[in-house]
């Protein structure tokens, strides 16, 4: 999956390689951004040069990260447009630490663009438990510790099940943003192996399941959770676009209970 990260920097390669990855032709993308399919040729091949103005309304209609929307003003000879302050400012700290503190007692996280553990309440300490050292050094990856075998994935009641869609999941990301980060880490944890399970038994949804459940074993229970991600919306700054919040809710009254248990409330 190397080849899906974006390597050249001329700006006519770039917005090529953004247009091929959405899968939109220059007519259609002329047409949107209100441009003759011409100029857009002219644009792609460097015969042309664009004005800021295009260069924003380009990434606008391809949905270009405001990471790579950068790249592209750099390309074209302009300063990028997009700060990237620390996920730690004051005012987006704030927002964090209210939402996770209020799932409580249920764990929640937040992670950066590659996965990586930006911030978790208490309740998310059981997805740490007997999980080697080596996996919890910074920075700390929430893929990883899903489908490591020895972390989370050795706790995975219903391991193929979650484990193709994480795979899945993380396979889409990475073909998106053209992060060769994620193509790494999807084929890492896709080479990771499980002695004695197999990965092509899926669960059988049970009467009560509404979406794709995540059963752990956690001491002597089994917890089933379900998760929601959420962002920010509408971000001008390049660290808060990148972050989402997960946050896990009991998938029966046995959990509820159990988590209710463990955080002693």
């Amino acid at each position: 999956m190397g080849a899906l990260a974006i390597e050249d920097e001329s700006f006519g390669d770039l917005l090529r390689s953004w247009r091929q990855r959405r899968r939109v032709s220059q007519l259609d993308l002329a047409i949107e951004a209100e441009v003759s399919a011409r100029h857009l040729s002219f644009l792609e091949t460097g015969r042309a040069r664009p004005s800021r103005e295009m260069v924003m309304k380009l990434s606008e209609e391809l949905e270009v990260p405001l990471r790579h929307r950068n790249r592209l003003l750099v390309a074209a000879g302009f300063a990028p447009l997009f700060p990237e302050r620390e996920a730690r400012a004051p005012i987006v700290r704030q927002a964090l630490d209210k939402i996770l503190a209020g799932h409580e007692p249920y764990p929640a996280l937040v992670v950066d663009a590659a996965w990586n553990l930006v911030a978790a309440n208490s309740a998310a300490a059981m997805f740490m438990d007997g999980v080697p050292e080596e996996l919890l050094k910074e920075p700390v990856n929430v893929m990883r510790l899903s489908l490591h075998p020895e972390a989370m994935g050795g706790r995975l009641v219903n391991l193929a099940e979650v484990r193709a869609h994480l795979l899945h999941q993380l396979r889409r990301q990475a073909e998106a943003s053209g992060s060769g980060q994620l193509a790494e880490l999807h084929d890492e944890l896709a080479a990771y192996t499980y002695p004695g399970v197999d990965l092509n038994v899926a669960h059988v949804p049970g009467p009560a399941d509404i979406l794709v459940p995540l059963r752990i074993r956690h001491g002597t229970r089994i917890l089933s959770m379900f998760t929601t991600i959420a962002t920010f919306g509408t971000p001008l700054d390049v660290t808060v676009a990148e972050l989402a919040i997960e946050t896990f809710w009991p998938n029966d009254d046995e959990t509820a209970a159990a988590f209710q248990q463990l955080s002693g409330s």
